[in-house]
């Protein structure tokens, strides 16, 4: 038997189980990698499904709406069309089954075979966390499930199992078809180098150099002698095929590194919309820092839609939605372009805080110049409702500037980074009074002393809102007036110093003025009113001007 024949023998089998080796490791490597990626692509669609489903219900929760059903299925289609927008494929399906197992509600029409519904309940209750194969309309589908409670309903997020892993079963196609290619050009090739088995040692050595100079592991030795010599050529060839292979996937595993980067940039991207980019550097730079509360001085914002109960009556709930998001589009461009953070929606409210948690020079000017820029744009967002046939909105909008206490706040699993403090709460209660005194907006003393040399500014009254027993002053402004509203604005003013120092004679005259100057305002007219009052019938001694607000 030559040798070329025993060198057969002896390497194709090697060859043949190194191809087949070689194909099953990539093919599982391959396969669990991207088994991994789906399957925790289809848990992050049930975790932001879900997550979706509980925050929209705590708006329900907030604003006392759970047992009104209008408010309950308009949070079902809410939770709907959200599902929606996380099918990217048209195998993907959501669907929400009832007790009895029938859709409650679904990302498209499903026709549910006799006790399909009811058996993926039945294992939906079994098996929560974990992937489960059932079977729909069918059609063997891949999956997760859980249930919400406030429905009573079980979701469950699936894909075909074909689409589910048709790309595993490319890879072993795909495989195969390398290892039988592979094995058949390494079968040609060994024919081709076992004839020339017997080239001197040498030459084998100097090519061997050759290849480690160049670095370039493609290169072949020269086989020339039927012999060991060839028997130790062939062997470094190989290797260096192995080599090659080895370096090709480390290139590939690179790739993928870079690919995994700009994923996380990608997912970052997206939770900025839920957490402001200047926390996330915060978090990046000092995390223990920011799990500790501290108190500084910031502008809180509130803005209310007035009557948004009676607007969502005469609404579809598709409509309110689509609405309310253009809305709070509008609204939330206009905070975040002065450099303010959106702390929270409180249902069809926003909540909004300057100076933290990187606080600028102009913190109090540009929440004041937000919530001027909020009252006009409202208007313009009224114009595109008005047109399409829908009711406008009308705002209120209440700013204070104190002390806070402002920090992430929550538990490990939930947290929100927010202020809390008497004057969020004085902020609040501002925003109420918006409506009392026919005012689009309302800032307090502390804010005004900061900002009044840059907008004009008007004393509105002396209140003292409810859990308070001291009053305080609160004042409207606006970014520009004329030289009559100028004028007004400031016979007011000194009509208001008037009032509270109970000359009520002199302030009612001033407040007069103000009318012949702008014959439809409310604080000069409801001013005048309390005035005649006052004059006909004088306050208690140690009267001071403050208005009790108990409801408020």
């Amino acid at each position: 038997m030559s040798i070329r024949f025993k060198i057969i023998i002896l390497v194709l089998p090697l060859l043949a189980t190194a191809a087949i080796l070689v194909g099953i490791a990539s093919y599982f490597s391959a396969a669990s990698g991207i088994n991994r990626v789906t399957s925790d692509f289809l848990g992050f669609k049930v975790f932001e499904l879900q997550k979706y489903a509980d925050s929209q219900w705590q708006l329900l929760i907030d604003n006392n709406k759970t047992d009104q059903e209008a408010w309950i299925q308009a949070n079902k289609g809410s939770v709907e069309v959200y599902a929606r927008g996380l099918i990217r494929k048209p195998s993907e399906l959501i669907v929400a089954l009832g007790r009895d197992g029938k859709p409650g509600s679904q990302t498209r029409a499903v026709n549910l075979g006799p006790d399909e519904g009811l058996q993926l309940v039945a294992q939906i209750k079994g098996n929560q966390s974990s992937i489960m194969t059932v079977r729909l309309e069918g059609q063997d589908r891949v999956g997760r499930g859980f249930y919400f409670a406030p429905f009573d309903w079980y979701y469950f997020v699936s894909d075909l199992s074909a689409a589910f892993y048709g790309d595993i079963n490319q890879i072993a196609v795909r495989t195969l078809i390398i290892s039988v290619l592979t094995l058949a050009l390494a079968s040609i090739l060994l024919f081709i180098f076992s004839q020339r088995l017997t080239q001197p040692l040498r030459k084998i050595v100097d090519s061997m150099k050759e290849i480690i100079s160049s670095a370039d592991l493609s290169k072949q030795v020269e086989v020339e002698y039927n012999d060991e010599t060839g028997v130790l050529a062939h062997t470094f060839n190989i290797m260096t095929n192995e080599l090659d292979k080895a370096w090709k996937q480390i290139k590939n595993y690179a790739l993928q590194a870079v690919l995994a980067q700009k994923k996380e940039a990608r997912i970052r991207n997206i939770f900025q919309r839920y957490v402001p980019q200047e926390v996330i550097n915060q978090v990046e730079t000092n995390p223990e820092e920011m799990l500790v509360g501290r108190d500084v001085d910031v502008s809180t914002l509130f803005s209310d839609i007035r009557g948004f109960t009676t607007i969502s009556e005469k609404m579809h709930p598709h409509d309110l939605v689509q609405s309310l998001n253009q809305y709070f589009s509008f609204m939330v461009d206009l905070i975040v372009n002065r450099k303010g953070i959106v702390d929270k929606y409180i249902g069809d409210a926003i909540m909004a805080f300057f100076g933290a948690p990187v606080a600028h020079d102009d913190d109090a000017l540009q929440s004041v110049l937000a919530g001027i820029e909020m009252t006009q744009q409202v208007e313009v967002f009224n114009r595109q409702q008005i047109a399409k046939g829908k009711p406008p909105f009308y705002i209120g909008v209440g700013i204070n500037y104190g002390k806070v206490t402002v920090g992430n706040i929550g538990t490990e699993k939930k947290m929100d980074y927010t202020v809390i403090g008497d004057n969020v709460n004085l902020a609040s209660r501002l925003e109420g009074l918006t409506k009392e005194y026919h005012q689009t907006l309302l800032i307090t003393e502390s804010l005004k002393e900061r900002v009044e040399t840059f907008v004009p500014t008007r004393f509105i009254d002396t209140v003292a809102v409810k859990g308070k027993s001291l009053g305080v002053r609160i004042y409207t402004a606006k970014d520009k007036i004329d030289d009559k509203e100028k004028a007004a604005w400031a016979w007011h003013n000194e009509a208001m110093e008037l009032y509270v120092g109970r000359n009520f004679l002199k302030a009612r005259d001033l407040f007069k003025k103000v009318q012949a100057n702008l014959p439809d305002d409310f604080a000069s007219t409801s001013m005048l009113e309390i005035c005649q009052g006052y004059i006909d019938t004088p306050p208690p001694e140690g009267w001071n001007g403050v208005r009790i607000m108990d409801h408020k």
